[in-house]
């Protein structure tokens, strides 16, 4: 969580901070970015995921005269974006191709009347002629471009429509523009400037540490049993996100977890739209669930008490990877963000990029992307030392993360790449045929099996030199060769491991390759029975027993009242306002008026509601 904001605060800014958003202060950069914008001017904020950026255009929003435009890309969010602000009070709507004719029009007029505080729209809307007419029609307070990483072209989720946006500032000089994202390289900051024509502009850029998410990285040994053995022991009864790289992935994953009494839903592009939506609305809206989904599912995504994001399979770059986790974690309480990493992933990817549709250039910046995120998987120093150092901010070791708790060991490893190296250097003198790294192993652990022996591999110099370490310690020498770019693998999809630039350096002696251990295999996850896995809510583990039972009903009321009104639980009011009620238990609402989220439309339309549960009536 960002520390209070030490810029003195618009006391217009303030005051509807305390009314209408129930907070005290703002935080981090919030003040001087808001103040900012309040005068007019053009904002370009780098602030992390939970860190509170949609309060930066929101806030401006209320305070300037007009209607605040929010352009964004999550179309299926919109809706819950605007029961949100409504459930403050706030007036808001939305345009996007989800709505009926009437429905549109009826938000058209209310922006043209400047009944409206806000308007969200879908970036694809700026292109339709009508939109920048609508526009021109009504009096805008500010344009707010959320999730402006989307403008760059090598980023990790880059939408075409987005490179139009320069159009706002070139139709509407004078209206004050703030982009926004979580995620951004130095490389990325610039080219959001350049395209929105930002340059000018005041640029913010918080830290991108997370302290409360703890970042872990493990061997892949069966990654599905390595899950549910996750799940079970650390986060039972907790709600999560489970990242797979294929769309099969996804559903056979969802269904062993279901199957092994773990409340899971799919998601993924192939889904009828309907059963997305579903899907998402249950995600949102019930505690406990585990969603298994393609990086199509998450962006926006606005559930604070996600407690753990976990990935089956490797993701293309350290930017999406930091997106993907920062999804845990947004109240500010201990989450966990999981990666199952082995050799073919590593394979995989490497394959996938030679295999992409692209130039040169555009194969360097994937190629760039995924030694980066490798090189995070294989460090042996602090892992959140590393991802912050990629975002270009210095950090020190944080404690928090698999590597500062279990520190790995390393061991000279190049007489290792040495034999391996030279079984390549002899299997690429036959021609035409394919090795895979299993091959390779099999023939420096002298094993004669059919295909060794049919080969007559049993006859290379390299056959059973490597009898010194395992099946798995070879494997994970393939896979830091591979991870460092001393190893390659062929373009035409087999998984053939060739040799590279540097392996010349290795083969030679001139460069040592220090390689990290390999963690020995756990054993099998024993099977818990069915239903495990349920418990009460983490959020309550620190508080004491009365405070705890009060959290709990008033648990029970939110989702109750949330039902009714058909919005996520956290529409109503956040876990960690929930906790700070039970532990003042106010008696009037006076008292609860003084929560830190219990803005004045909350506090009068739940507030003896919330007294009641306090009291257990």
């Amino acid at each position: 969580m960002l520390p209070a904001s030490s810029a003195p605060a618009d006391p217009r800014a303030l005051e509807v901070l305390h009314t209408v958003f129930g907070y005290p202060a703002f935080r981090g950069d919030q003040a001087e970015i808001v103040s900012t914008v309040v005068g007019g001017g053009d904002a370009l904020v780098l602030m992390p995921t939970g860190g509170g950026k949609s309060l930066c255009y929101q806030v401006p929003s209320l305070v300037r005269n007009g209607v605040g435009v929010v352009v964004s890309p999550l179309i299926a969010l919109m809706q819950d974006q605007v029961d949100a602000l409504s459930a403050l009070g706030v007036k808001a709507g939305f345009l996007n191709s989800t709505q009926s004719w009437e429905q549109r029009r009826e938000v058209e007029a209310a922006f043209v009347d400047g009944t409206l505080d806000l308007l969200y729209l879908a970036p694809e809307r700026l292109r339709v002629p009508e939109t920048l007419a609508l526009l021109d029609r009504g009096d805008v307070a500010l344009f707010a471009i959320d999730e402006a990483h989307c403008v760059s072209q090598w980023g990790h989720d880059f939408r075409p429509d987005y490179l139009g946006l320069s159009i706002l500032h070139e139709r509407w000089p004078s209206v004050p523009r703030v982009a926004l994202t979580a995620t951004a390289t130095e490389t990325t900051h610039r080219e959001i400037a350049t395209r929105l024509q930002l340059e000018d502009a005041r640029h913010f850029v918080a830290s991108f540490d997370r302290p409360n998410i703890q970042y872990r990285i493990a061997p892949k040994d069966n990654p599905r049993a390595q899950l549910l053995d996750l799940l079970r022991t650390e986060h039972p009864g907790d709600a999560g996100i489970v990242y797979c790289l294929s769309r099969n992935s996804v559903e056979q994953t969802a269904e062993h977890l279901v199957a092994q009494g773990i409340p899971a839903l799919p998601y993924h592009a192939g889904l009828p739209a309907h059963v997305r939506a579903a899907n998402q609305s249950r995600f949102l809206r019930e505690d406990g669930i585990v969603m298994v989904a393609t990086i199509a599912f998450g962006m926006g995504i606005d559930k604070p008490d996600v407690r753990f994001v976990a990935h089956l399979d490797l993701p293309k770059s350290v930017e999406g990877y930091y997106q993907e986790t920062g999804r845990a974690g947004r109240d500010g309480q201990p989450s966990t963000a999981w990666l199952a990493y082995g050799l073919q992933d590593v394979v995989q990817q490497r394959r996938m990029i030679d295999q992409s549709e692209g130039d040169a250039s555009h194969k360097r910046a994937l190629s760039a992307h995924l030694d980066a995120m490798l090189a995070l998987c294989e460090t042996v120093e602090c892992r959140r030392v590393q991802l912050l150092s990629y975002f270009g901010e210095d950090s020190n070791p944080c404690g928090n993360c698999d590597t500062c708790l279990a520190p790995p060991e390393t061991w000279d490893g190049t007489v290792a790449a040495q034999k391996l190296l030279s079984t390549v250097v002899r299997l690429e003198r036959d021609r035409g045929q394919r090795y895979g790294a299993g091959h390779l192993v099999d023939i420096l652990l002298g094993k004669e099996t059919p295909r060794v022996t049919q080969l007559g591999h049993t006859s290379l110099s390299t056959f059973g030199i490597g009898s010194d370490l395992s099946d798995g310690e070879w494997r994970g020498v393939v896979r830091q060769l591979l991870a460092r770019g001393l190893l390659g693998v062929d373009g035409e999809g087999y998984g053939t491991l060739q040799l590279t630039e540097g392996s010349a350096e290795v083969l030679s002696g001139a460069r040592e390759v220090r390689l990290r251990k390999e963690a020995p295999k756990r054993g099998r996850t024993r099977s818990a029975s069915k239903g495990a896995g349920k418990s009460g809510s983490k959020a309550a583990v620190d508080l004491d027993s009365t405070a705890a039972e009060v959290f709990e009903r008033l648990r029970a009321w939110r989702a109750a009242t949330a039902k009714e009104a058909g919005v996520p639980a956290y529409v109503v009011f956040h876990d960690a306002t929930l906790r700070d009620i039970a532990v003042l238990r106010p008696g009037s609402t006076d008292e609860l008026g003084t929560v830190s989220g219990v803005g004045a439309a909350k506090l009068e339309k739940f507030g003896e509601g919330v007294l009641e549960a306090v009291r257990g009536e």
